[in-house]
């Protein structure tokens, strides 16, 4: 079985509709973490935001769908994009952190899984498509492709669905500063098979922190004291977050990078997670300083400013936008070595690194040279 590769040979995405621009919080009430009320006013506080997220705007889902559907919705435009059949998929991983949760309600609602009912939205009567659930952070679309690496190069698998979908815009507090850094999206990816390249998935790595890292980001009441309710809200860590990720994300990037045998040099794009614009770009200078490098202009695709910090839908959102010719300034071409890396709750981190492959070894073709 050491012949066969995984090959992204499907991507899709589902990015909603609805701008949240950051004028949309200039009339919020904005407590600090000890229920003091902020001091700064709304539009310093929004200012500063920016500078430091780079966030000037995020998508919301709809009233009307949830994490699953949003799922659903990006599994199929991967599906009809590159003409595969859902009845060949032989796993689909959902990624996610909070399954769905119905506007106005802060309830979990994660049974049956949301991957069961990706596949029931899909109409698969095939029982050997087996479904299920991944909650890794951040990180868990990326985890939920390391998992298929392993399924398809076993030989247990020949295709395999991941998706990383959330609606985080149904879970934060609506009196917290880091609400605006939150955003709502799914993105969708196929890996198969194949016995024809060298190229596809290369290595990846994975770490988890916990000792002291834990709780960095975690489940809390309102940080505003008099809000009556007994809803708990997704609470970070911001600065110990910026510091943890700065010190071991680029580590881990090498690490990977060392398992595949291929140098920074050859890195054309580095695909991370879209956490915070200044902490993603202070994360790829600290990893080429790790070679003593600077990092080359253009490397890293972003698209934070735009769309928000969408947990596990941000790198296979990005990646079907590049294979699809939707990122301006931004293709890859068969050959390239493409670096993705993700940073989240738990903590958790990971790597992997990918050559591009051929086109005739896609089904959907887009954004290939």
């Amino acid at each position: 079985m050491s012949n066969i590769k995984s090959v992204i040979v499907a991507t899709g995405s589902y990015i909603p509709p609805r701008v949240i621009e950051n004028q949309h919080f200039l009339n919020h009430s904005f407590f600090e973490k000890d229920g003091t009320p902020q001091a700064r006013k709304n539009e310093e506080a929004i200012e500063k935001f920016k500078a430091i997220t780079e966030i000037e705007e995020r998508r919301y889902a709809e009233d009307d769908l949830n994490a699953s559907d949003l799922a659903f919705l990006a599994a199929k435009d991967a599906l009809e994009s590159s003409g595969i059949d859902a009845e060949e998929l032989d796993y689909i991983v959902v990624a996610h952190n909070f399954g769905d949760v119905a506007k106005g309600s802060n309830r979990v609602d994660m049974i049956p899984t949301l991957a069961s009912r990706v596949k029931h939205k899909l109409g698969i009567v095939n029982p050997d498509c087996v479904a299920y659930d991944l909650p890794f952070g951040c990180p868990g679309w990326l985890q939920g492709m390391i998992q298929a690496d392993y399924f398809i190069k076993s030989g247990d698998a020949k295709k395999v669905l991941v998706i990383g979908a959330e609606t985080l815009s149904r879970i934060v507090d609506p009196h917290d500063k880091d609400t605006m850094i939150y955003a709502d999206g799914a993105g969708a990816t196929i890996l198969a098979a194949s016995t024809d390249t060298d190229a596809g998935v290369l290595s990846h790595k994975a770490q988890s922190h916990t000792v002291d890292q834990a709780y960095f980001l975690r489940m809390e009441p309102s940080c505003n004291p008099a809000h009556q309710s007994d809803a708990r809200y997704l609470k970070m860590d911001g600065r110990k977050v910026y510091e943890y990720a700065l010190t071991h994300v680029p580590k881990v990037m090498k690490a990977a990078l060392e398992k595949a045998g291929v140098e920074a040099r050859e890195v054309k794009k580095v695909l991370v997670h879209q956490a915070n614009g200044k902490m993603d770009e202070a994360i790829l200078k600290r990893f080429f300083k790790l070679y003593n490098a600077e990092a080359p202009a253009g490397i890293m695709p972003m698209t934070i400013a735009k769309l928000g910090n969408s947990s596990v839908a941000t790198v296979p959102t990005l990646l079907d936008l590049i294979l699809k010719g939707e990122m301006e300034g931004h293709a890859v071409k068969a050959g390239d070595v493409l670096l993705f890396a993700s940073v989240g709750a738990g903590m958790n981190i990971n790597a992997m690194v990918y050559r591009m492959p051929h086109p005739k070894l896609l089904s959907g073709g887009g954004g290939l040279a």
